[in-house]
């Protein structure tokens, strides 16, 4: 089987990595294409787990966060998997074609996570398989993924509230609304065919940068950049599309509910907007600063088409909303000015009244 790498490595300008093509030589560019629907992205960084069997939709319902027990062939939501203590492990687009339960995730945790699904599966009607072999996922508009020959096509429903969801950040003016973004689960040879019609300039292609670029544009977080281990969904703003609130139990949900109705996330996501005026671009991990102190990391970064440069990052519930924070890159610090995602006020959602002092009888 070709790699992404290999099937776009004749493609003019392409430059990739060991997680397939980054970009095909001005990735600012092709953010625009993607943006108005006239290119795909190939997005190697991204990989399928599939759920077969008559209990899989029961089965998943059970496990994750999503209430997917209902979920209609074609339907497009949004899971996460949580440790006992409601920290992010896994997160999965998914789509079920009637049959298939087919999840998307990123390509560096869908080994684990096809693994987990495979220990939990006990003597249920399921049948679990890692599909990063013998497919492939592009993205872009629904209008653009809609001429492929897919398996499967999952539509983001970010940003909106979903089902049983609640929204932390501002749906008025929020950043992605309209966002139009699909991803379709396509076989190699389909991805081979793709590459046939870039070489011949029949379609624009893009990389994995400006697919990203425009994911960090629309605050929208993913697993191996925002899920750090410690994350809670409160957090990322993640209760919007991948929890539903009033559902049956699963792991992680005590904490879900606890966090949202009587307390608050102990970080929050910010969008930054850093200073361009220098080339220094910061890594994912960077340190961000108020004042003398360590106040949160940069989750993920890039180059946008129309802001320059810009970041998500997890801060301290603490910090204030109009603080100016300095992300520091080596020996230099970038000024960033911050939006914000998550407010400090998120959750908290059914705090019990409280009661009057009675007065001591005399």
């Amino acid at each position: 089987m070709l790699g992404a790498a290999d099937v776009f490595a004749g493609v003019a300008g392409a430059v990739h990595d060991d997680r397939g093509l980054l970009h095909v030589g001005n990735p600012l560019r092709e953010q625009q294409l993607l943006e108005r629907g006239a290119a795909l992205a190939a997005l190697g960084d991204r990989a399928v787990v599939t759920v077969a069997g008559p209990d899989r939709l029961s089965w998943l319902d059970s496990l994750t966060s999503q209430a997917v027990a209902g979920l209609q062939p074609g339907e497009s939501t949004e899971l996460l998997v949580l440790d006992p203590n409601g920290r992010v492990e896994h997160a999965a687009s998914v789509v079920d074609d009637g049959e298939t339960t087919w999840l998307i995730t990123d390509a560096d945790r869908v080994a684990a996570l096809t693994t987990w699904l495979t220990r939990m599966r006990f003597r249920l009607r399921v049948e679990i398989t890692d599909r990063s072999a013998e497919t492939a996922v592009v993205g872009g508009a629904t209008s653009a993924v809609a001429d492929l020959t897919a398996r499967a096509v999952w539509r983001d429903p970010w940003p909106d509230v979903t089902v049983g969801g609640w929204g932390y950040a501002a749906s008025e003016g929020h950043p992605a609304t309209g966002r139009d973004w699909a991803e379709a689960v396509v076989d190699t040879s389909e991805l081979e065919r793709l590459a046939a019609q870039v070489r011949a300039g029949e379609r624009a292609i893009a990389g994995r940068l400006a697919a990203d670029a425009l994911r960090i544009a629309a605050w929208r977080p993913r697993p191996s950049a925002e899920a750090d281990g410690m994350t809670l969904p409160h957090e990322v703003d993640w209760l919007r599309t991948a929890v539903h609130l009033s559902k049956g139990c699963y792991r992680g949900q005590e904490t879900v509910a606890k966090v949202h109705n009587l307390g608050h996330p102990p970080r929050r996501l910010v969008a930054l907007q850093l200073d361009g005026s220098d080339a220094v671009l910061p890594e994912p991990g960077a340190s961000v600063h108020h004042g003398d102190d360590e106040v949160g990391r940069i989750t993920s970064v890039a180059r946008h088409f129309e802001q320059g440069p810009i970041a998500l990052a997890l801060v301290k519930r603490s910090v204030p909303v109009d603080a100016p924070l300095v992300v520091q890159v080596d020996d230099e610090a970038v000024a960033a000015v911050q939006e914000t995602v998550v407010p400090p006020t998120a959750g908290r959602e059914a705090a019990p009244p409280r009661l009057p002092r009675l007065s001591r009888r005399t």
